[in-house]
């Protein structure tokens, strides 16, 4: 059995996402309020609830926020977010926060947010094919940077040599501490700054001072 609570702060919207789940025998819609205040005031610890369709803009608290408040009153809770908005940091924020869904308002029908209700609750995670293609293309950007950032690509050992300079060692104290040879320790430190697009020990230093190594 489902039970779903639902929280929104537009009456027609929370009106018919109600209606959604008036035939379903396995669905049972415990409260519905438009706001995490009210929700949380109304809903009585005890009370069975496993499944929550929760907005992100509410007055007062917003959805987002209301998340750890939800789940820690309800651990097991799996939620959904509605939103108007595509925004990409609001998407993460909520997954990061313990959201298992996202549905746009933008392309919503009594389908999808049925749809999204029993994906969830068999242990699925359901989103909105715009905010889904939102997710990939984040995580493509963070590969693409990833790969491109040259500060990503120094090995251990220029990372060993890297905290050597800003030691103050020489080359032959570097060397002396890796047991390597300085002509090693100057091919390494060459490409160094190859892939950092520096051109001095100093450049090198303050970059790890600043913590962009």
């Amino acid at each position: 059995m489902i039970h779903l609570g639902i929280i929104e702060d537009e009456p027609i919207m929370l009106a018919s996402v109600e209606e959604c789940f008036e035939a379903s025998r396995d669905v049972e819609v415990e409260l519905a309020a438009t706001s995490v205040e009210d929700f949380l005031a109304g809903m009585p610890k005890e009370k069975p609830l496993n499944t929550l369709l929760l907005d992100i803009m509410l007055p007062g608290m917003n959805g987002i926020v209301g998340i750890p408040r939800l789940l820690e009153r309800w651990p097991d809770l799996d939620i959904i977010m509605l939103t108007n908005s595509d925004d990409s940091d609001n998407i993460f924020r909520a997954l990061q926060a313990g959201a298992f869904g996202y549905i746009s308002k933008k392309r919503m029908n009594p389908n999808i947010i049925r749809d999204a209700v029993y994906t969830v609750h068999r242990g699925g995670s359901y989103m909105s094919p715009s905010i889904a293609r939102q997710v990939v293309a984040y995580h493509n950007q963070q590969r693409i940077k990833k790969t491109t950032d040259p500060t990503t690509q120094l090995t251990t050992r220029q990372l060993d040599i890297v905290q050597g300079l800003v030691d103050n060692l020489s080359y032959r104290e570097i060397g002396e501490r890796l047991d390597i040879s300085i002509e090693t320790v100057r091919d390494h430190i060459k490409n160094i700054y190859r892939k950092l697009r520096v051109n001095s020990k100093m450049e090198v230093v303050q970059k790890k001072i600043k913590g962009e190594i």
